[in-house]
């Protein structure tokens, strides 16, 4: 996983000009270093004289019947050009970031970023194009240019690849659930929130730093297929932090408290749901505390992992060793392969925990970063069994990756994990949301802490360190509370897990139930060459792990 990654250059088949990436963008911020006084001085002068502090770009609109018609002719391009198959996408990603150090305005960033994009099947190859101009023209050249990449590809190495069958959707329209476009709130009224927020916190003693953010993003997605299938969908996500330091008296330490809160697939309401201004003196009374908290002895120690740090395991060691092609070895450079291989060995035979274990693949969870109504291939979004009863018994696939273990798992559909970052980036397989389901025994979290003798519990991400297969690992966290006699104790620092991803998930004893369920969430996944970044989220309950090597990483 990566979090906010640097631009880089792209060069993707076909004749795309190089836009903004949604996640980093590229354009400068509006304004920097103004106080809030200023600010808001800024924007009550700027409305006085009829003006508008800068937003986004307006010139591209929302997806209309223009746009339907552009990749109807793209799709017929293709076919006329020989495509065995096509499918484009139109794609407008706005994106909003919003930040504050202590009572400074440090970042306000707005992009708008839309083009259309064709895909085309050759034989066994792919060609990509991509293009920004919305002409006629313009869009047959791209469907062209796919088709003769996908030919040439195909007369250098000739393959075979097998589409996974699909329903078609001739007419689909799905929105992510919200109540409230965050886009549609002010830039002051959010600044004005991350002001409060670090106010708040700035009132704990020895606490001398209080960072937070609000980073939004929109993507319109349409979606066409030389199958007949028509799929418009509007993606929505939302990014609220905060990062709050304290520093000793004397000025010889500093510890902070940070990953507090997650991003979500939804609209503002999850912003103004948090408290996050109310909650700011607690997150800042821990990060104060960590100062005086004596460093944690190394050794086996029974590990209660609260779901805002075991998410992020999860990402790691159950998220991407499932993905197919990191399996298969197709992805390889970036961040490695997978030990969970090969499929034939593994399907069905793979011990990867107790047998109350489960896993599920899914782009349905309400909230979940990877939620979505259909993938970038059509796929209509499901839940399906990664780990069952404790057994590994599927990958993540696209519709050209199914067929590759159909022997193995008897199933013969894509799993719907195709998606491309933005207009100008060729889909292909990313991490759905993956969530560890909680347990049938309604157990609360002090029922978990309760079922510890000696052990430490750890809150919120941190740290971590995993080899090029998933399997040797290592994570901190925020939080560490040691427990004794089924009670917290006391509060330490310092303390990191490691273990090797089989033995970690096999020494898990208790689980949680449903109500310490929790949907942690990555808004920066990226893999790829060029590098795409995906957001993702991954669920679970309250977990207690027995017997786990301790580190101190002082």
């Amino acid at each position: 996983m990566a979090g906010k990654i640097p631009r880089v250059p792209v060069n993707h088949l076909g004749s795309a000009t190089t836009a903004g990436s949604p996640f980093t963008p590229n354009s400068a911020p509006l304004q920097a270093g103004l106080s809030r006084r200023d600010f808001m001085r800024l924007s009550a002068l700027a409305a006085a004289s009829g003006l508008v502090l800068p937003r986004r770009p307006v010139a591209a609109q929302s997806m209309t019947s223009t746009e339907s018609e552009l990749l109807a002719l793209a799709m017929d391009v293709a076919r006329s050009e020989g495509a065995d198959y096509a499918d484009g996408r139109v794609i407008r990603t706005q994106f909003e970031a919003v930040g504050a150090r202590e009572q400074m305005i440090t970042q306000v960033q707005s992009t708008d970023s839309y083009g259309i994009n064709v895909r085309a099947l050759v034989g066994g190859s792919w060609g990509f194009a991509a293009t920004q101009i919305f002409t006629r023209d313009a869009v047959a050249n791209i469907a062209r240019e796919a088709v003769a990449i996908a030919r040439a590809n195909n007369d250098v190495a000739p393959s075979t690849t097998v589409l996974a069958p699909v329903d078609i959707f001739p007419d689909a329209d799905w929105v992510t659930p919200h109540s409230i476009d965050p886009f549609t709130i002010p830039i002051e009224d959010k600044a004005a929130l991350l002001l409060r927020i670090n106010e708040e916190a700035l009132r704990v003693n020895n606490i001398r730093f209080s960072s937070s953010s609000i980073l939004s993003v929109k993507e319109e997605r349409l979606l066409a297929t030389t199958e007949g299938s028509v799929v418009r969908q509007t993606l929505m996500r939302i990014n609220p932090s905060i990062n709050i330091t304290a520093i000793s008296p004397d000025g010889s330490d500093f510890q902070s408290r940070s990953a507090v809160v997650e991003p979500a697939g939804r609209g503002y309401e999850y912003v103004m749901g948090l408290e996050l201004a109310a909650n700011a003196q607690g997150w800042a009374e821990e990060a104060a505390m960590k100062l005086d908290a004596p460093g944690v002895e190394p050794g086996k120690w029974d590990l209660v992992l609260h779901p805002s740090n075991l998410w992020l395991t999860i990402h790691e060691n159950i998220g991407h060793p499932t993905e197919l092609d990191r399996a298969l070895g197709f992805e390889a450079n970036y961040a490695g392969t997978s030990f969970i291989y090969p499929p034939e060995d593994v399907i069905g035979k793979l011990k990867m925990g107790p047998e109350f274990l489960q896993f599920e693949g899914n782009r349905t969870e309400f909230g979940g970063c990877a939620t979505t109504g259909w993938d970038d291939e059509g796929v209509p979004a499901e839940a399906w069994p990664i780990i069952k009863d404790g057994i590994f018994v599927d990958y993540q696939t696209t519709r050209e990756q199914a067929a590759w273990i159909s022997q193995h798992t008897g199933i013969d559909r894509s799993h719907g994990c195709s998606y491309g970052q933005n207009w100008e980036s060729m889909p292909f397989q990313r991490m759905p949301n993956v969530s560890m389901l909680p347990g049938e025994e309604n157990l609360s979290e002090d029922d978990v802490i309760a079922a510890t003798e000696r052990g430490i519990l750890v809150e919120g991400r941190g740290s971590y360190s995993i080899d090029q297969q998933r399997y040797n690992i290592q994570f901190g966290g925020q939080v560490f509370w040691e427990i004794r006699n089924g009670r917290k104790y006391q509060m330490l620092r310092d303390v990191a897990y490691v273990g090797r991803t089989p033995e970690f998930w096999n020494s898990l004893d208790v689980i949680g139930g449903a109500q310490t369920y929790f949907l942690g969430a990555s808004f920066g996944d990226a893999k790829g060459q060029p590098i795409q970044v995906n957001a993702v989220s991954h669920g679970c309950p309250i977990s207690l792990f027995r017997d786990i090597d301790i580190i101190n990483t002082a």
